[in-house]
């Protein structure tokens, strides 16, 4: 073997148990109670071994708004996040990728990458015809907007062009993934906090998820319900579940822990949408990832310049960078309301995986890939912006105490720093 992992604590899908874990080629190739071997990582007492974390919802900008973010500066924040495959979003990047001419632009901008990198295609009025050809390029799906996206160039779909989309890619068996807010319940926004909240309402969210499950009983389509927010439409959810309609969802970091009572007006950097809620919707979310309703956790990480998410809550940009963030914001929260690692892992490593299809993501077990993070769950720190990763230190992690250190991430059995990701296609990994 090229190297083995010797841990007292790993999480695996049979639980967290000591074992030792031994990699050949980039895989995985044993996992057993001990195996022989001249080169052996070990782990400290407090560390555990866990899988590489899997984010599906990445906008990485690049290229036409490179300035906002790159591949480079992303993954780089993903590797020392723990997070070893990000799927980027088609949006936010300069042309979008809703025709498979774009897709190869995207490819080419992310010539170096720290971590795998897959990417979404994008689903705007009048590219049906494109949807095909993307899905047979590789991307892992198609995601769409209900409400104005934030930039012109991605503009929303109404339900009818959804319903047309959803039939198509039903045919390919393609995943559909939704912004779901209403674009006739959002209104403007006032330039505080309780303004913009009042502007983008839980019915707002209700609603557009209640027309994305109606579209998948009607149409048979695999959907995702991106970022939820609202914890009144868990409801709408569980109900759609007991129906087996083919339709997770997944919530973030940031309305896992941030309520919108802490935020004051002229903090936008807390502004994303749909907006961060009040602490019982927060607390309801949890409850929601305990049932099984929430099926995963994901960044959204949405960066921009440091000068667009200034000035008020009507004007900035609407986004969170959260990407090398997300394993010890979720830790945190999740020991103090009584989870264990293996909830952690499930939520953002496996679940995520089997999402988009990455059959060699998302476990540690023979077969995977050797993706692995060496994690210090009992070590705090606090977050400083400026020894943040990604292009723009701006966050509304800054000066927070988290829980959970990332001490070491490894890629196909090589430690990021000396590894080389790979621009993935669906059917490939």
């Amino acid at each position: 073997m090229d190297l083995v992992f010797r841990a007292r604590r790993v999480i695996t899908p049979q639980g967290e148990i000591a074992c030792d874990v031994g990699v050949a080629g980039g895989r995985i190739v044993a996992v057993e109670p001990r195996i022989d071997s001249p080169n052996v990582v070990h782990l400290a007492d407090d560390e555990v071994l866990l899988p590489g974390l899997v984010d599906t919802h990445v906008h990485v900008n690049d290229p036409g708004r490179s300035e906002w973010e790159g591949f480079e500066t992303a993954t780089r924040a993903a590797a020392a996040g723990g997070v070893t495959t990000i799927i980027d979003m088609p949006l936010n990047s300069i042309p979008p990728t809703v025709e498979a001419a774009a897709l190869e632009v995207k490819r080419k901008a992310a010539a170096r990458v720290s971590v795998d990198v897959g990417f979404w295609g994008g689903i705007v009025p009048g590219n049906l015809a494109d949807l095909k050809p993307l899905h047979e390029a590789g991307v892992f799906g198609f995601k769409c907007f209900l409400l104005h996206s934030g930039v012109d160039e991605f503009p929303a779909v109404t339900t009818a062009e959804l319903e047309a989309a959803l039939r198509e890619l039903a045919t390919l068996d393609a995943l559909t993934i939704v912004h779901a807010e209403d674009a006739h319940t959002v209104r403007d926004s006032e330039p505080d906090y309780a303004g913009f909240l009042a502007s983008r309402p839980r019915e707002a969210e209700n609603k557009a998820i209640s027309d994305v499950v109606a579209l998948t009983r009607k149409t048979g389509a695999r959907t995702h319900v991106l970022h939820l927010s609202s914890s009144d439409a868990l409801a709408i959810l569980e109900a759609a579940k007991r129906e087996s309609l083919p339709i997770t969802a997944e919530t973030c970091p940031h309305y896992l822990t941030f309520s919108a009572e802490e935020i004051r007006d002229g903090q936008t950097e807390f502004k994303c949408c749909p907006p961060i809620r009040e602490a019982d919707n927060r607390e309801a979310l949890w409850r929601g990832l305990r049932d099984g309703v929430i099926d995963l956790v994901v960044s959204d990480h949405s960066p921009s310049t440091a000068e667009l998410k200034q000035g008020d809550f009507a004007t900035a940009w609407g986004g969170i960078a959260s990407l090398q963030l997300g394993l010890p914001a979720v830790w945190t929260g999740a020991r103090d309301r009584g989870f264990q690692l293996t909830d952690v892992v499930r939520w953002m490593s496996t679940h995520p995986a089997r999402q988009v299809g990455l059959r060699g993501k998302g476990a540690i077990e023979t077969g995977k890939d050797a993706d692995l993070v060496v994690f210090a769950p009992d070590e705090t720190f606090v977050v400083d912006r400026e020894k943040l990763h990604h292009r723009n230190p701006v966050t509304p992690y800054h000066g927070r105490t988290l829980h959970g250190v990332v001490r070491q991430t490894w890629l196909r059995g090589k430690e990021t720093g000396t590894a080389q990701g790979k621009l993935l296609r669906r059917g490939e990994a």
